[in-house]
């Protein structure tokens, strides 16, 4: 017994620390990280090392309690200001997005597998939901900044669509088990009452346990040591209460973390690294257990159905989700593009096909092979592919400021306002000379191991460590002054267009200048606000209007959304035309107005003819 555990420890621990190390690789060649633990995972595996282990169960509840901790951090992570941005996006995406692709690769599957219906939809459902590690693991190791609009889009996406998933796998698991034979629309019945049960106590209790937990953090003086193991420990406790309830556990916790994260509670930064810590690990242990559980020696039985539903989902299923679920909203086709390309499958389509195991399906093995090798095509295919696509499109933001060391402190008592520390970079604004706010004068300045007063340090030089105590309102204006200036490449001209025009000038001087044929209406409006209603009311850093002849682009703007500073472009970049996705609403809408507009000027031309 005791020489068992020895054992079952050092495998164990051998195996996280494999995976860790081999993220060092991961983020040099940028290799998707969930395929090299899945990868390790299968190589330790039966037809691998020989390490047997075949307890669906275990797998699956490691798995889940796994999820949990990643979507509470997943949440916890998520600004409001992105929420405010991409919410109804990013839901229409999570809700209809999952249901319109399970549904396709249902019907695919059905004539690919010659499984029944609801085993089609079943298989549907477990690939159905996109996977946020490995996403934002990609744009981070392929250093991608892409427009904040879109990257918000797919944080939220991302850590909201596996609820909807996991129900509808779940739901077809119950059908298949009990021998129901359901008419479609009895079914459908079925399927909205079980969805808007689960999703409604789901989120009430979310949003009643991120209360209560920034609450009792707030009032509550537990050890800086306890604080985060309390928070991660109230966060299973709304998960496991939740789905206790009849509601859906995963999103209750992505809730959660969301209220949490956002309410200004003390000792966010501890908890925040702490969370960063639990989330890698749940994520090491979550990819080896499934990685584990799979036997590649069965996979050349179903390789080809399985290799083609996979291409069906990248090439057919997911874009045409995407783009539907987008056409009430203002995506171009570059960024609708994107984001049915980063739609990543990963561990929750194959934790979810470990279900029709458990429940002892006729096809359970079947399902989950196919679904294993759905992720790996999906992870070999696009995950190496996120970044050239990105350039490809004009997505890739060049950046705003240049190296910046900074380090974000707590102090007790000190609610909110942050101690930053700061080291001055060669060739910032404070190491040339610049003036610092009498509001963000350093507290303590470190110089060659010797701690001084600001007032006695004279002028900032590199390599100086400053202590600055501030209302956490500043701190990315401080970011300004001590990064150094960004490199500028040929490309950023091009980007942020041939001159600047000042946003608060009435359109109506472009209209003079270029004739871009606006109406009435549009020409009494600022630069700002017609840039604005074109962009669907709020605007971001890189986004683009083509106005006839010349395009404009938003270089910077203010907390309001509004265009702080502009560029124009004589020559429009022409929109990517070898990607097939389809216009968004608001596309169809300018090109219609540009016709009619083209069409009044040339029936005025026609009549001035005509008198002449």
């Amino acid at each position: 017994m005791e020489q068992g555990i020895y054992l079952i420890t050092l495998a164990g621990t051998a195996l996280v620390l494999v995976a860790a190390f081999s993220s060092l690789i991961a983020f040099r060649i940028g290799t998707p990280l969930l395929l090299v633990f899945l990868l390790i995972g299968l190589a330790t595996g039966t037809d691998g090392l020989g390490l047997d282990f075949d307890n669906a169960a275990l797998a699956y509840f490691v798995g889940s309690l796994a999820l949990a901790v990643i979507l509470f951090d997943s949440g916890f992570g998520t600004r409001l200001s992105a929420v405010r941005q991409a919410a109804l996006p990013a839901v229409s995406l999570a809700t209809l997005g999952v249901l319109l692709t399970a549904g396709l690769v249902g019907v695919a599957a059905r004539y690919a597998t010659g499984f029944g219906w609801l085993e089609s939809l079943l298989l549907g459902a477990t690939v159905a939901s996109t996977d946020a590690a490995a996403v934002f693991f990609l744009l981070r190791a392929g250093n991608l900044s892409v427009r904040e609009r879109v990257r918000s889009t797919l944080e939220i996406e991302s850590g909201s669509n596996d609820p909807m998933a996991i129900f509808l796998t779940l739901t077809l698991v119950g059908l298949i088990a009990g021998g129901q034979t359901l008419e479609p629309g009895a079914m459908a019945r079925e399927l909205a009452l079980g969805f808007l049960r689960q999703m409604g106590i789901g989120a009430l209790a979310g949003l009643v346990g991120g209360y209560l937990i920034a609450r009792l953090v707030a009032r509550l003086r537990l050890e800086q040591g306890l604080l985060p193991i309390f928070v991660l420990a109230l966060s299973l406790l709304v998960f496991a209460a939740a789905g206790t309830f009849g509601g859906s556990g995963f999103l209750a916790v992505y809730i959660a973390g969301l209220v949490a994260g956002n309410a200004r509670m003390r000792s966010t930064a501890l908890v925040k690294r702490f969370q960063d810590g639990v989330t890698w690990l749940a994520q090491i242990i979550m990819f080896l257990v499934l990685g584990l559980f799979a036997t590649p020696s069965q996979f050349p039985q179903i390789a080809l159905p399985a290799l083609l539903l996979g291409l069906f989902l990248i090439f057919v299923a997911r874009p045409l989700a995407v783009a539907l679920c987008l056409l009430p909203f203002r995506f171009p086709r570059a960024e609708t593009a994107f984001l049915s390309w980063v739609g990543l499958r990963g561990a929750v389509s194959i934790l979810l096909a470990i279900t029709p195991l458990i429940n002892e399906l006729e096809n359970g093995r079947a399902l989950f092979n196919i679904a294993f090798i759905i992720v790996l095509v999906s992870l070999v295919l696009q995950g190496w592919t996120i970044g050239p696509l990105a350039r490809r499109l004009k997505l890739v933001l060049p950046p705003r400021i240049g190296p910046l060391e900074k380090v974000e402190l707590e102090l007790p008592g000190a609610a909110h306002h942050e101690l930053l520390s700061y080291r001055v970079v060669d060739g910032s604004p404070v190491a040339r000379g610049q003036r610092i706010p009498r509001w963000a004068r350093p507290s303590l300045v470190v110089r060659d191991g010797r701690s001084m007063a600001y007032q006695y340090a004279g002028r900032l030089v590199a390599g100086d460590r400053v202590y600055i105590f501030v209302p956490d309102r500043y701190p990315r204006l401080l970011d300004r002054l001590f990064a150094s200036p960004a490199e500028v490449d040929p490309e950023d001209a091009e980007f942020f267009g041939a001159f600047a025009v000042d946003p608060a000038r009435p359109a109506a001087d472009l209209e003079a200048a270029y004739g871009l044929g606006l109406g009435e209406r549009e020409t009494a409006l600022t630069i700002d606000a017609l840039m604005r209603e074109r962009l669907g009311g709020r605007a971001d850093y890189g986004d683009r209007v083509v106005f006839g002849p010349i395009e404009l682009i938003v270089r910077e703007v203010d907390d309001n959304g509004q265009v702080a500073a502009a560029g124009l472009a004589l020559e429009p970049l022409a929109p990517p035309s070898r990607v097939p996705v389809f216009l968004s609403v608001g596309e169809l809408f300018d090109r219609l107005r540009r016709l009619v507009a083209w069409w009044r000027r040339r029936r005025a031309a026609r009549r001035r003819q005509s008198a002449d």
